[in-house]
């Protein structure tokens, strides 16, 4: 492998207002842990100013995704989908996301999360852009709906992956890469027990940010800087040395996001 070619958070939210006290410091110390780009997936047609601002704010730092997320779907979401994916032809982005299923929270609008899903896989297929997917709850749906769908040539992360070992077979089957955060780093995790099995070359990093805080933090608001503590627990699991694991998930990363 060549140097360590710093780091990659592929999934982050630092455009929340959850940051807006101290962005620029969270931007500086992701940059001091050798994190070199932070990707922000939308939410919302609520998130929409704010992640434009803080990409704007951080070039060639942050970059931004443009989908609507499951827990956004309610009954009438057809509107607020179609604003949101008209944006692309106002702009460029790096993927469609965050989109998916969410079947943790509440299920009363899984059809229409379902049809939302669906859609935004369409969109990102006819434009070649890849997918960012939620699956809280819901891998082995979404593996289900992406099968029998069998696009030619679609590519995505199934984000905050937390799966199994046959689950993780399927995703790789597909094409699909692996997002590893936080979880991987928590105590009773079995998630290091999966990953062990499974080609790094599937597999990037992410924090989602604030949320899903590695140990030795969790429990405090998560940032992008914290992506090393994800990025050391993943080169113990895989045996590679700190460079090196640095090195193949960041070209995991720039082949899916940005060739």
């Amino acid at each position: 492998m060549t140097a360590n070619p710093g780091l990659v958070d592929t999934h982050s939210h630092i455009y929340l207002s959850d940051f807006d006290d101290d962005r620029d410091e969270v931007v500086q110390r992701a940059q001091s842990a050798l994190v070199q780009k932070i990707l922000l997936p939308n939410i919302d047609r609520s998130t929409v100013d704010r992640l434009h601002e803080t990409e704007a704010a951080y070039p060639n730092i942050c970059h931004a995704m443009m989908g609507l997320h499951p827990c956004s779907v309610g009954a009438q979401f057809e509107q607020e989908l179609q604003e949101l994916l008209d944006l692309f032809s106002q702009r460029s982005y790096i993927a469609v996301g965050e989109i998916g299923i969410d079947l943790h929270w509440d299920t009363t609008y899984l059809e229409q999360q379902k049809k939302a899903f669906l859609h935004q896989v369409d969109f990102a297929h006819q434009n070649d852009l890849p997918i960012v997917i939620h699956s809280r709850k819901s891998i082995d749906l979404i593996i289900d709906l992406l099968e029998k769908k069998a696009l030619p040539g679609l590519r995505g992360v199934f984000h905050c992956f937390g799966g199994d070992l046959m689950q993780a077979e399927r995703i790789r089957e597909l094409g699909f890469l692996m997002g590893i955060g936080g979880v991987a780093t928590f105590k009773n995790s079995a998630l290091p027990q999966v990953l062990c099995n499974v080609d790094p070359k599937y597999l990037i990093l992410e924090t989602d940010a604030p949320y899903l805080t590695p140990h030795p933090h969790r429990g405090k608001r998560n940032e992008p800087a914290y992506v090393s503590l994800v990025a050391a627990k993943l080169g113990e699991v895989l045996a590679l040395g700190p460079d090196e694991l640095a090195a193949v998930t960041s070209q995991n990363a720039e082949k899916l996001f940005f060739s």
